[in-house]
């Protein structure tokens, strides 16, 4: 097939824009805690679509973009009125709106089927979607109308970040918090009404929160978590005009879904910010941290025992004074020659200049920490032991700063032990 048809470049031309739009809408969804809010709206949309065919014998996407809205709409404030008015929980409160407004739309759209009017073919095509068979009148009303979802939201940016993530500051600067989160709403319900020319009823939930989810795992800014997310849901509605306009066969809605998948469980592992391979490398510095500056502290302990700070370590006095699997211990020795804090000398290791500089920081957090719970925590100096020893790793300059302030500069610990401050 041509893939420079107008056709299909009109079609292409439309799925972009809803995809974008979904995208956008489906990033606040998912932000505000709502992202299964998306999966009852789609399907309680289509009663509203079977009612505006019913009522004005037509299929023009405007007049059922009209519908949808509204009977989503409807959806959403069933929902809402149910969480806040009965006892039922959200997720019930979803439940229940999902499934009779979707049966209603099953009843009501069998019922259009079996009337035996001309005018309903192909208004099924709303439960899988339509897009690739979208005429050049009805592409461009979707696109300008995804244009105008997304032109409202560039608009209103910094209002609807604020409510996003800090509703009551927004309402402290004077925000109509209501209305605003009225109209995220209706905007929200509009590009699920829209999106379901490009997927359908039942996929629609994907197209709106898997971009945004998918971009979640790579950013924690707003602005790029927005990008990245219509990037996605762009990419993935190309590829799927692409196999569908190849593939005459090939269903488009399930397609770009299916791409969309592809690229939230790519992000879902590769992801910089929450992906599984970069939380193991995180996972793994944090360990490898720990058991560095373990060891250093450890050898700077030694030193303070006996006086000799320079003096050279063997593996086994080390382990006698903190037990450290061996393969381990290498590792940690091998690291902290590489950074210079330690120095080998016939299978020995002696502290370097930093590497005492460093143990001392160690022992100090250490031992502020124990000081601190002791004295305004009341717990008894055998029972703070480990607990400092996991605080010490994560405590910051800053912290230990304040730390000492608060502490006045005490120069022992709850066990007698000084405090190294630097000098």
């Amino acid at each position: 097939m041509d893939l420079l048809n107008p056709t299909i470049l009109w079609a292409l031309a439309a799925i972009v824009c809803m995809t974008a739009a979904s995208a956008i809408m489906g990033t606040f969804t998912l932000l505000r805690k709502q992202a299964l809010i998306g999966d009852a709206v789609s399907h309680a949309i289509l009663p509203g679509i079977c009612l505006a065919f019913m009522i004005t014998q037509t299929k023009h996407p405007l007049v059922l973009m009209l519908g949808a809205t509204a009977s989503g709409f409807l959806g959403l404030l069933a929902i809402n009125y149910l969480t806040d008015k009965t006892k039922l929980k959200s997720d019930a409160s979803l439940a229940i709106v999902l499934s009779v407004f979707y049966g209603l739309g099953i009843l009501l759209l069998t019922s259009i089927q079996s009337s035996g009017n001309a005018a309903q073919a192909g208004l099924d095509k709303f439960l899988f979607g339509k897009a690739a068979a979208l005429m050049q009148s009805d592409a461009i009303t979707f696109a300008v109308f995804g244009l105008v979802l997304i032109g409202i939201v560039v608009w209103l940016f910094r209002p609807f970040k604020l409510i996003t993530f800090d509703r009551d500051f927004a309402q402290s600067q004077g925000l109509p918090v209501r209305k605003l989160e009225l109209l995220l709403s209706i905007l929200t319900v509009s590009a699920i009404a829209l999106g379901i020319q490009a997927v359908g009823v039942v996929l629609m939930a994907a197209l709106l929160i898997a971009p945004a989810a998918a971009a979640r795992y790579w950013t924690h800014d707003l602005r790029g978590m927005l990008l990245l997310s219509v990037l996605f849901a762009i990419v993935s509605g190309i590829l799927g005009v692409y196999v569908s306009a190849t593939y005459p066969n090939m269903p488009l809605g399930p397609w770009i879904v299916s791409f969309l998948s592809f690229f939230a469980i790519g992000s879902v592992i590769l992801g910089r910010k929450k992906g599984i391979l970069a939380n193991n490398r995180r996972q793994r510095y944090h360990l490898q941290k720990m058991r560095r500056e373990n060891i250093l502290k450890c050898m700077w302990q030694l030193g303070e025992a006996d006086g000799d700070m320079y003096a050279k370590r063997s593996v086994a006095e080390l382990q006698a004074r903190r037990f450290i699997p061996e393969k381990s211990l290498h590792a940690g020795l091998k690291q902290l020659i590489r950074k210079g804090w330690i120095e080998k000398q016939d299978q020995q290791y002696t502290l370097t200049s930093r590497g005492q500089t460093e143990g001392a920081r160690i022992v100090r957090i250490h031992r502020l920490w124990e000081l601190y719970l002791t004295t305004y925590l009341n717990l008894p100096a055998d029972h703070v032991h480990e607990d400092a020893e996991a605080i010490e790793h994560i405590i910051t300059p800053e912290i230990e700063k304040e730390l000492q302030l608060k502490l006045a500069f005490a120069d022992e610990d709850p066990h007698a032990s000084k405090i190294p401050y630097r000098e």
